[in-house]
Parts: C-alpha cells; structure tokens; sequence
C-alpha cells in the first residue's frame, strides 16, 4: 500500500509541475501585461515596476526565478495591490471553503438518499420523479441557476436577502453550488444501487424477510459508495474551486472572486498563486478519494 502512495503522491507532484510551468508560458504568452493598461504611469515608473517584477527578463529566466522562489513558499506579492499573494489565498479560501463545504456536504447527503429512493422504487413514480429532476438539474450551468434564485428570491419575492459582509446569507449560493454535483450523485448511486441489489447476498437477505429500507441502508448502500467515492473526492474539489461564477454572481468576494479579478488585470502573481493553489487542492482530493477505496471496501488491495 505504501509504495501505491508514494507513486501518486509523486505522480501527483508531477502534475502540479506541469500546471506550474503551462500556466506560467502560457499567460506570458498573451500579448500585454500587468502594467500596459496603466496609460497614466511614466515610462520611468513602468520600467522601474518591470524591473521590481523581473518583468525585464526572458521569460525562461522569470521562470526559473519564479520555481526558485516557490521552493520558498514564496509566492510573491500582488502586481496591483502590493499585497502578499499567500494573504490574498488564505483570506478568499476562507470564505469559498465555507460555501464549497456547505454545499458538498448537501449535496453527498441529497444524492445519497434520493439515489437509494430511486433504487428502492425503480420503475414506480418516485424514481421518475427523481430522475426527471436530476436530469433537469444536470441540464442547467450554474450561472444560469444562480442568477435565476438571485433574481426570484432576492429582488423579487425578498426571501433571502442580498449577500452581505455583516449578514451573510448562504442558502442560495450553496443551492446554486450543490444542484449539479447532487444530481450527478444521486444518478450514480442508483445505477451503483441497482447493480449491487442483484448481488446473492442482497437475494437471500430478502429471502429472509429482511426489510427493504434495511437492506439498502445498511447491506447494500456501504458496497455501491465505491464509485460514489470516484466522484466525491474530486467533486469536494471541484465546488470549493469551481464557485467563481456563482461568487461572482453573488458578489461574494472568496477566492473565485480573486481569480477572475487577477485574470482581467493580468495580476501575474495572483494568477499563478491560485492557479497553483487549486490545482494542488484537486490534486490531493483525488489522491484522497483514491486512499478511501480502501476505508470503503477492505477487500481491495493497492498495487
């Protein structure tokens, strides 16, 4: 098991490099810069910013001095904002890991039990009902849901209130987040379901008369989660990375909000501190996801 670990946690390493090193060429790559925006600044004082920033080197060589300094943790300062990168990180992380958590944990738990529901009454009106929903929900991008609760509930019937620093409401965002990746969850738990009650195990404990609801919470639930694990690890990853546009939407100022914002002033710094800091937070929910297999399911073995 040890040496299955060790391969991808290296494995894993190799990935972040390559997300390090394309990002980096890549955004260089893009005719412009942080400061060619900035039409008031002297030529003197943009030269002198270039130079602050290494801007004045090759590339290869803003490169090299990038790795190095990320050795160190280091990952610079804002080109904006004068103000430390790993602040900017920790300060909107917060708030997306707030709202990406709620929502994970509501959609894990919805999918799990309207999955299950479906499998118990495959066929009959409520695995219809629920597959409709689901499929509807899958169908729909998250900007779109977003933007529709925001206007129904917020500006027109004045549910929920607008979001706010003081008085943050989460209701609506966490929905926004957790309706795809539940529906996903839910669609995976049946087809997972549905195969494991033609199990033997499943066929006599219903020769023994043993309940339905027994069996599929407690004998049957535990040996489907395995491709639901698949799924979760990522999608955990996936939701606290992935709100951007609902952050947006919202206004809610986490860490999305700062991505999209370095992206348009071209914050290099910014950029590629996030950039590294959710590739890195995908890359060790997948490693996780797969350890769990094991929690899961004890029979199986790492090669």
């Amino acid at each position: 098991m040890w040496r299955y670990v060790l391969k991808r946690i290296l494995l894993a390493i190799l990935s972040i490099f390559i997300i390090i090193t394309l990002t980096f060429f890549l955004m260089h790559a893009i005719p412009g810069g942080p400061f060619a925006a900035e039409k008031a600044i002297p030529d003197n004082v943009k030269a002198a910013l270039e130079r602050r920033f290494n801007l004045d080197k090759p590339v290869f060589t803003q490169y090299l001095l990038y790795l190095r300094n990320l050795l160190r943790f280091d990952f610079g300062v804002s080109m904006k904002h004068g103000r430390d990168v790993s602040r900017i990180i920790s300060e909107g992380f917060a708030t997306s890991a707030r709202l990406g958590g709620f929502a994970a944990l509501v959609a894990i738990a919805a999918g799990l039990v309207l999955g299950s529901l479906a499998a118990l009454t495959r066929n009959r009106l409520p695995d219809r009902i629920i597959i409709f929903v689901t499929t509807l929900f899958t169908a729909i991008p998250s900007f779109v849901l977003a933007t529709l609760l925001l206007l129904i509930f917020c500006l027109q019937l004045k549910v929920f209130p607008v979001w706010s620093a003081t008085n943050p409401s989460y209701v609506l965002p966490v929905i926004s987040l957790a309706l795809y990746p539940m529906a996903y969850i839910t669609r995976l738990t049946k087809t997972s379901m549905l195969d494991v009650l033609g199990q033997d195990y499943i066929r006599t404990a219903k020769a023994k008369g043993v309940k339905d609801v027994i069996i599929i919470f407690k004998h049957a639930l535990r040996n489907a989660l395995i491709p639901v694990v698949t799924y979760v690890g990522p999608m955990i990853a996936y939701i606290v990375t992935g709100s951007l546009v609902v952050e947006t939407v919202f206004t809610i100022g986490g860490l999305g909000t700062q991505f999209v914002t370095s992206i348009t002033n071209r914050d290099y710094s910014v950029i590629m501190g996030t950039t590294i800091f959710l590739a890195t937070l995908i890359v060790i929910a997948s490693l996780i996801s797969d350890l769990m297999y094991k929690l899961v399911d004890p029979r199986i073995k790492f090669d």
